[in-house]
This record gives C-alpha cells, sequence and structure tokens, in this order.
C-alpha cells in the first residue's frame, strides 16, 4: 500500500532581494507524501521548477532537525506552523489537509532584513549575542564537574533558557516584533549559574541596549513569542531578564 499523498496550493512570498519589491506568487503542489517534512515538500517544489527553467523559492534550512534554528517562515499567519513545540523542519505534511492553501511567508520584522524570497537576515541575534553572552572563566584543563555545586533547580531554569536555538520565531509571532524571549533566555541562561555572575550586570545592559538599537519592539505581554517558541521558552525568563536589568541600574 503505497503513501497517501495530499495536493496542495501555496501562496508563497517572492522577492528578488532586499531593496526589490515582493509578491505572493501561486504554485500548486500535487501528491505531496504526507509522510515528508516541510522543508521537503518545498524542495520537491524547486525541483519542479528547476525543471521548468524558473528560479527556485529560498529559504533558510541546515540540519533540519530542529536544532540549528535556521529554519523558519510563517504559515498560514502561525511561525512555524501549527504545529506547537516544532521548528517547520520537523512539521510533517500529515500536519495539513487535501486540498489546503498555504500561505507562506518569511519573518517580518524591521531588524529581520528580507534577503529573498523567505530567507531574511537575522545577524541582528547574533550582535546581541555578541555584546553579552559570554562568561569570563580560567583556560585551560576542563574543571571537576562537581567542583561548583549548583542547585538543582537553577541548572534545571539554566538549561531550559539555553534550550533557545535562536531561530527568530518569538520576534516573527510577537504583534511588536520584540525580541525580549531571546534576549531573556540568553541572559536567564547565565543569571542562573555562578560562571554568569562576573559579567552580570554588564552583560544585560549591553545585551538590552543593542537590541533596543537594532529596532525591535518593546514586549507587551501579548505571550505570542511562548506560543511559538519552538523549544517552549517560557516567559517567565522575561521576568528574570527585567529583574536582572533592574538590578544593574543600580
Amino acid at each position: 500500500m503505497g503513501a497517501k499523498t495530499i495536493n496542495l496550493t501555496l501562496k508563497i512570498w517572492r522577492q528578488k532581494k532586499s531593496d526589490a519589491a515582493g509578491n505572493f506568487e501561486t504554485y500548486d503542489v500535487p501528491n505531496v507524501p504526507t509522510d515528508v517534512s516541510f522543508l521537503e515538500m518545498l524542495d520537491m517544489l524547486n525541483e519542479r521548477l528547476e525543471a521548468e527553467g524558473q528560479e527556485p523559492v529560498a529559504f533558510d534550512h541546515d540540519c533540519r532537525e530542529g536544532i540549528c534554528g535556521m529554519c523558519g517562515a510563517m504559515v498560514n499567519g502561525q511561525a512555524h506552523g501549527p504545529e506547537s513545540g516544532s521548528t517547520l523542519c520537523q512539521t510533517h505534511m500529515r500536519t495539513f489537509k487535501d486540498g489546503d492553501t498555504l500561505v507562506i511567508e518569511p519573518w517580518s520584522a524591521n531588524a529581520f532584513p528580507v534577503l529573498k524570497d523567505l530567507v531574511v537576515d537575522r545577524s541582528a541575534f547574533d550582535h546581541i549575542v555578541a555584546t553579552g553572552g559570554y562568561v569570563s572563566v580560567r583556560t585551560g584543563s576542563a574543571p571537576d564537574a562537581n567542583e561548583i555545586p549548583i542547585p538543582k533547580v537553577d541548572a534545571d531554569t539554566a538549561m531550559d533558557a539555553a534550550a533557545c536555538i535562536g531561530c527568530g520565531a518569538c520576534v516573527a509571532a510577537c504583534p511588536n516584533a520584540s525580541a525580549m524571549l531571546f534576549v531573556s533566555a540568553k541572559v536567564s541562561h547565565l543569571a542562573h549559574l555562578p560562571q554568569g555572575k562576573v559579567e552580570a550586570k554588564e552583560r544585560v545592559r549591553a545585551m538590552v541596549d543593542t537590541m533596543d538599537s537594532l529596532g525591535f519592539g518593546n514586549c507587551s505581554n501579548a505571550r505570542e513569542c511562548e506560543a511559538a517558541c519552538p523549544k517552549e521558552i517560557s516567559v517567565e525568563h522575561i521576568a528574570k531578564l527585567n529583574r536582572e536589568f533592574a538590578s544593574a541600574l543600580f
């Protein structure tokens, strides 16, 4: 018995370069196996477009295992599509129904300019991390695992924050294109560990200042970021960021 297939209509945002006008193009994609991933479905479309002498759809991807944070697009208005706790590359076509129309567009944020089609420039995140995402530690051999006792609750919270892959879904989903969930994850990760205490005040001030300077919006507690995050990062980390920032001002 063959794999189940569905027929889809895709309305995809096409834009040749960042300073060019863009528009939606419509494509019919028949006989899509329901066991392939969303990105594999786009691969199928691109193979057909190339065979027809047309420009393939540009989209971000790398590991295709939900680890790297490279993939990302809005699918019918939802960051990474309708599956919760999942990246776009982990979303399978069994999520959709035969005859569905999917509107696919890039992250929409001033700080994430479109480079081509579904590809956006997320280097703003790199700039934020570069201003404070580090710790001062001694070089040399690795310390013993039990040398610095860390309460389990702090270790667990730090690991939850460290799960952030920097995909940008939080920004794309936020009505204000805020990067607070991303920044809070990076700040909270180190703030809960003794290794992060040395630069704690400088870190949070620098990262928040950089975030603001890059044009991200303000957090209005809509919590769309938490709902869209493929790693289910909690907005409790935003509260931690706010406390760290308030403490750093004095």
